[in-house]
């Protein structure tokens, strides 16, 4: 009997469904995209190993550096998982992964330090965007026991059990598209510690904090997503909140990691005010869904004066400068110094930035002895007559300024209307005294608090001092249109 072509088309679909369950069954047993060649597991570890495979399907896991051989069964939801012991650090290994139907081989597998690298643009930036100081170390880049972790883009409205992403080794091809600043955060510690350091790249240019944070952490989900409707929508992405957690970074969170860095906040200008709780939920969210108590270093975001909105980023650095007080292994890096154009959001040089992040890890978590690696920090002010002086926290040796006069200074009476200042140093005390022959009783002083102020005051390490302020006037952050 001869079919006609209506009844033909109505079997399309069922031939198409048998060949995709044909080839499902043929690939049953699957690992998620970050266990794959050239990857890098925590060392002196147990870390989690997991995949899929039909229901009951029985899985041997053989690591090549241990004796031992893993045995686990699928579940009936068709997901298995186990823990691996990881030695110290070394390699190459290979893992094998063994059914009755199939045989997977990881190959080229170190075992050392993994940091994942997160934020928005100025973390996602690389040379082929034209980070200057990154191309000039194109040329000696290549080491392979720095592996490179790039995740996709990707938001999703739903945690997801899987990313697209793939390991490299690092050499001048996968470095000029990995983050500089994580590029040059592996360097330094490698250089330090003398392992092999992974690093995972996910992080995307334009997202604001609620994007990263899992909404079953956020305790007033409704009132975050109202006040991250106040941020400017853009075609590139989705602020949806934990949109990105949900794409980028859940799919990730069975990995034992080291720690993390996080450069990121000019996306959260417009609800400024919010930032630092924002920020606080968000590390201990990580924490408890990376199942570690991992440190948390960050990047305060760079001088920029074309931000729409007056004093939102000056007031984003004052809430990153509170979350180190707010959560405990935390710590702050100042790059003020390391901006070249004030008309651009990417300052073109991340060299430092990756060091000076690098420096806390090698000094906090590593307990390393490196060169000084907290910034100076407003501890108090004291206001002696017609003048105030400004007390430092982590400036035990002093400060200095880069110049005959010292910039961004401003004084302010009762009336809180602030005038340019004048300072000098106080070495015997390690004070700055700061006052004007306009403001006869000042009450509150600043340095360097606005959206586009570079200052020049630095502690005697070469470090510079932290923007800073002592009044508590309530900006309007919404934008004029």
């Amino acid at each position: 009997m001869k079919l006609n072509v209506p009844y033909k088309l109505l079997l399309l679909p069922l031939n198409l469904l048998l060949i995709t369950q044909l080839l499902t069954a043929q690939q049953s047993l699957r690992l998620p995209s970050i266990l794959s060649d050239h990857m890098l597991l925590q060392q002196k570890s147990e870390v989690k190993f997991w995949g899929w495979a039909d229901p009951r399907t029985k899985i041997k896991i053989i690591p090549e550096w241990s004796k031992d051989t893993m045995l686990v069964t699928a579940s009936e939801k068709a997901k298995w998982e186990t823990t691996l012991q990881t030695p110290e650090s070394g390699g190459p290994y290979t893992i094998q992964v063994l059914s009755d139907d199939k045989n997977i081989t990881i190959n080229d597998v170190l075992i050392g330090e993994l940091w994942l690298c997160s934020g928005q643009s100025n973390m996602e930036y690389n040379v082929n965007k034209g980070v200057a100081d990154a191309k000039e170390a194109l040329a000696d880049c290549e080491n392979n026991q720095v592996r490179f972790f790039f995740v996709k883009k990707a938001t999703a409205e739903y945690p997801q059990d899987d990313c697209t992403g793939y390991w490299k080794v690092c050499n001048a091809e996968s470095m000029q598209w990995f983050s500089s600043v994580g590029y040059f955060f592996g360097q330094k510690l490698y250089e330090n510690l003398g392992i092999p350091i992974g690093l995972i790249n996910s992080n995307w240019g334009g997202t604001p904090v609620e994007t990263w944070t899992p909404i079953d952490k956020i305790e007033n989900p409704e009132k975050v997503i109202k006040e991250a409707g106040v941020m400017k929508k853009s075609p590139g992405w989705d602020n949806t909140v934990s949109s990105t957690y949900n794409a980028m970074l859940h799919p990730l969170i069975k990995m034992k990691i080291a720690g993390a860095i996080w450069y990121q906040g000019e996306a959260n200008c417009p609800n400024a005010y919010s930032y630092s709780g924002l920020l606080a939920n968000m590390i201990e969210a990580w924490r408890d869904k990376f199942q570690t108590d991992l440190p948390f270093y960050f990047v305060q975001i760079a001088p920029f004066q074309r931000y729409p909105i007056p004093f939102s980023a000056a007031l984003i650095r004052e809430q990153q400068e509170k979350v180190q007080d707010l959560v405990e292994k935390t710590g702050m890096v100042v790059i003020s110094d390391q901006v070249d154009d004030l008309n651009n959001i990417h300052p073109k040089y991340k060299k430092q930035v990756g060091y000076r992040l690098a420096n806390y890890a090698l000094g906090e978590t590593y307990g390393r002895d490196v060169p000084e690696y907290k910034f100076a920090t407003l501890d108090k002010q004291e206001i002696e007559k017609d003048r105030i002086r400004v007390f430092f926290n982590d400036a035990s040796n002093g400060i200095v300024a880069k110049g005959k006069e010292i910039e961004g200074l401003e004084i302010a009476a009762a009336d809180n209307v602030f005038h340019p200042a004048e300072g000098k140093i106080d070495a015997k005390t390690n004070t700055l005294i700061v006052e004007s022959n306009e403001v006869k009783k000042p009450l509150y002083v600043r340095y360097a608090f606005g959206n586009g102020i570079i200052g020049n005051l630095f502690d005697t390490s070469g470090l510079p001092v932290a923007p800073f302020r002592t009044d508590n006037i309530i900006y309007d952050l919404k934008q004029k249109e």
